[in-house]
């Protein structure tokens, strides 16, 4: 039996690995530790909070004490999704981003050395290769050039594990994904963001020319991959996934406002992010061929499959973008976050 502490399962990619991972692996118990900032949500995994093979525990990673706390309730394995990730809210204060992705990075990986995980999978973003031309793949060995504060801390981490690893022996490895869909994704994104802005018939904004292209992955396919690293991937190693599915932004808006049958009218372009990378797109050939991996959900499909979820938990959504989620802790815990 493993017992896999999943740092940020509260958030979005993080609790859709847990949810999936409980399904399909009796043999494993996961405790899930999350500091519930704005993008964790309690009841994203409330219809798994009562099995006897998962336990919350509310903390943040940069409380050494309490991650060493954790891991010494018997922790064999890590994996670490908890981050700062919103770009634009790193434009406006990247202080939360250096002290979350760097400092709690530092004080999990000391904690895992103590105990003597077996493996530790840092989660990290395509982002902080930089941006592509018209042409090209980012493959496990491109540069890492990040250009915008949230990446920059995300590619700090990333060399933190690197040196863990080529100084401890310590047993990580680096995954790198890109642009995520899917369900229970914090409104502040683009996808789900446009779906509830379109369903009142209220305005999307693209920035600049919309011309900025993404690679687009399910949060599933992704959370496959990031299982496949854990049980699989080589110490050292860093592996990417992708859908390899390249979309233009305003192509991108287009879909979506024709599959909720709204006019296109509701497209207001906005003034462009600054440093906005223009082209994302992953090569996730190495994946595939050591973890035997490989994205499952087309694009179409998962799309349509989103916004249905979106559609029909629009009770979710709006107690995120009031904020009434944050009281389902007080409710279930007793405590006000």
């Amino acid at each position: 039996m493993s017992t896999l502490l999943v740092t940020g399962g509260c958030g979005f990619i993080g609790s859709n690995f847990i949810r999936n991972l409980l399904a399909t692996d009796p043999a494993t118990s996961i405790i899930n530790l999350d500091a519930l900032t704005y993008a964790g949500n309690l009841a994203n995994l409330a219809d798994v909070e009562t099995n006897p093979r998962y336990t919350f525990v509310k903390a943040d990673i940069v409380d050494r004490e309490a991650v060493r706390s954790v891991m010494k309730r018997g922790v064999t394995d890590v994996i670490h999704f908890a981050a700062e990730s919103h770009v634009d809210r790193s434009i406006q204060d990247s202080g939360p981003f250096v002290r979350t992705n760097v400092l709690g990075t530092q004080m999990l990986l000391d904690a895992a050395r103590e105990v003597s995980v077996k493996k530790f999978v840092h989660v990290s973003t395509d982002e902080v290769y930089g941006s592509l031309g018209a042409t090209g793949l980012f493959t496990e060995e491109t540069p890492i050039q990040p250009n915008s504060p949230y990446s920059a801390s995300k590619a700090a981490s990333d060399l933190l594990v690197r040196a863990y690893v080529h100084t401890f022996g310590f047993p990580a490895v680096i995954t790198r994904c890109s642009n995520n869909y899917g369900a229970y994704q914090f409104p502040e994104k683009l996808i789900p963001l446009f779906i509830s802005n379109l369903v009142k018939d209220e305005p999307v904004p693209v920035y600049g020319d919309g011309q900025q292209i993404r690679d687009w992955i399910h949060v599933l396919d992704h959370a496959r991959g990031v299982e496949a690293a854990w049980r699989k991937g080589q110490t050292g190693e860093v592996y990417n996934f992708g859908g390899r599915c390249e979309k233009p932004n305003l192509e991108l808006t287009h879909t979506l406002i024709d599959l909720l049958g709204k006019p296109r009218s509701l497209i207001r372009y906005v003034k462009d992010r600054p440093g906005h990378d223009r082209r994302y797109a992953i090569d996730c050939t190495k994946a595939e061929r050591e973890l035997g991996w490989a994205p499952q959900v087309k694009f179409e499909q998962g799309l349509r499959d989103t916004i249905d979820w979106y559609l029909q938990n629009t009770a979710w959504v709006e107690s995120v973008q009031s904020g009434a989620y944050r009281s389902y802790y007080e409710k279930q815990y007793g405590v006000i976050v």
